[in-house]
């Protein structure tokens, strides 16, 4: 269900998630090529990943891939290169969103965009290139582990919010995940929950775009 306050005119900025939301991402497509490295079952890994402080540290730009890479492989158990595992950790790119790209061009006569994504370095180095057409809709992506600031920590929306310039509740942010909403709207932004393309269709309806 849309927020009852998005309406024409209730925005000055748009504001977007990347992962689930402009790009599509697919985590089984890590721990599959993973396991091929290490010799072994897909299952045997994904009950053993978890997104810890080295993980959250790794998105905030404190912790290197080097030192993730080495994380992860005692975590994982399993004894592959730092170089399989960059492979396999970008391998979860799928593509854009279904109809993502006409929307954001269509949005984007009307409003500004800018992108606020939970995301690491190798990340950007591989998707930046692969997908700039789409991100070019963007006037600034804001990327946590540049940033130094991730969701749903409150000072990571006061800073995007400083940097557009706008006050947050001139600002609608779209995201795929429930605790990334509850802290959009506890630092006073609008926001609407992406389960689809079609909900982002329908909140730039409400908003007259």
């Amino acid at each position: 269900m849309l927020p009852s306050d998005l309406r024409p005119g209730a925005a000055d900025a748009l504001l977007f998630d990347l992962g689930r939301v402009v790009i599509d991402i697919d985590f089984v497509q890590v721990v599959s090529r993973w396991a091929a490295h290490a010799g072994c079952a897909p299952e045997h890994l994904a009950g053993r990943f978890v997104r810890d402080e080295i993980y959250h540290g790794h998105e905030r730009g404190t912790v290197s891939d080097a030192a993730f890479f080495a994380h992860l492989r005692t975590r994982l158990g399993i004894d592959i290169s730092d170089a399989q595992f960059l492979e396999g950790w970008n391998a979860i790119f799928v593509g854009p969103m279904p109809g993502i790209a006409a929307l954001l061009a269509r949005a984007a006569e009307s409003l500004p965009l800018y992108a606020f994504s939970n995301t690491n370095q190798p990340h950007i180095a591989h998707f930046s290139p692969v997908y700039a057409d789409l991100l070019g809709h963007f006037r600034e992506i804001f990327l946590s582990s540049s940033i130094g600031l991730r969701k749903p920590d409150a000072e990571a929306y006061d800073h995007v919010v400083q940097a557009i310039g706008v006050p947050a509740e001139r600002i609608v942010f779209f995201d795929d995940l429930t605790e990334n909403i509850d802290g959009a709207l506890a630092s006073g932004l609008k926001a609407v929950l992406v389960r689809s393309t079609g909900d982002v269709a329908m909140a730039l309806e409400a908003l007259g775009i």
